[in-house]
């Protein structure tokens, strides 16, 4: 299995609410993509910013993923709600 976890940047000031809604939607349009597993969003208990883990079974349907149309209309949705970029780190799980 092939995991990303992402950090996001800060979210702009008021468009929380808007994040999480983008989150939702762009998991409905990633969901549909060979390979997805799962994809959730993490709030930090104690202040900071979102993270997420995403799932997907190989690196390789993670980049058919990453590559499509539906990725950049899901970057260009979401980067202007940031204060920054997002910062993945790529993982391949070696023990379930």
């Amino acid at each position: 299995m092939f995991i990303v976890i992402i950090n996001f940047p800060p979210i702009k000031d008021g468009k929380d609410a808007e994040f999480r809604e983008w989150f939702s939607w762009s998991n409905t349009e990633f969901a549909k993509h060979e390979g997805f597993i799962s994809r959730r969003l993490l709030k930090p208990l104690k202040g900071g910013n979102y993270a997420a883990i995403v799932e997907h079974k190989s690196q390789e349907t993670f980049m058919a993923m990453h590559t499509s149309p539906a990725h950049d209309e899901a970057g260009k949705r979401v980067q202007p709600l940031f204060n920054g970029n997002p910062t993945p780190t790529f993982y391949e799980a070696i023990v379930e």
